[in-house]
């Protein structure tokens, strides 16, 4: 599997108009334009640069699972033979509750992010993984209460105070 390609750093302009896509998602192009006091075509051009750079993430990041039924939220470390780690990833992408997967560097080599409908179903999909052709050992830890939540606000507005 190889690396990503490394993502170019977005400008303070960019970073300004992420920050009001965050704090507005719907809104237009025009209201974006109007808030940054920037042109139409200046504001669409940079989404579209954005979208095709791989900055704008999936939608469905947003999704609570817990509305879909799945309100238990684990993380599974695990310990992979290295030559099969293409085939681990492979397989783990199948199971349904495996909503990302990430490489490690340290004891463990990848950090697994499961969720499930209650504790009955997380044993079941904690065994799918430990199951999977190549994983070697697992461990899981049962997110209790999520105390930061994902953000990048603060980040952006570090980035769009650069001048």
């Amino acid at each position: 599997m190889a690396p990503p390609d490394p993502v170019e750093p977005v400008d303070a302009v960019d970073a300004r108009l992420l920050e009001a896509l965050g704090a507005e998602p719907r809104a237009t192009v025009v209201a974006l334009a109007e808030r940054l006091g920037l042109a139409r075509n200046t504001v669409q051009a940079r989404l579209a640069r954005l979208e095709s750079r791989g900055v704008l993430g999936d939608f469905a990041r947003r999704i609570d699972p817990a509305a879909l039924g799945h309100p238990l939220r684990a993380y599974v470390t695990t310990r992979v033979d290295q030559r099969r780690l293409d085939e681990v990833s492979a397989a783990l992408a199948r199971i349904p509750e495996v909503v990302e997967v990430v490489g490690l560097a340290g004891d463990d080599d990848l950090l697994v992010q499961v969720v499930a409908r209650d504790a009955d179903a997380l044993y079941t999909v904690a065994g799918s993984v430990l199951a999977v052709p190549g994983v070697e050992r697992t461990s899981t830890a049962l997110v209790m209460r999520q105390l930061v939540p994902f953000r990048l606000a603060p980040l952006l507005a570090l980035c769009a105070a650069r001048s």
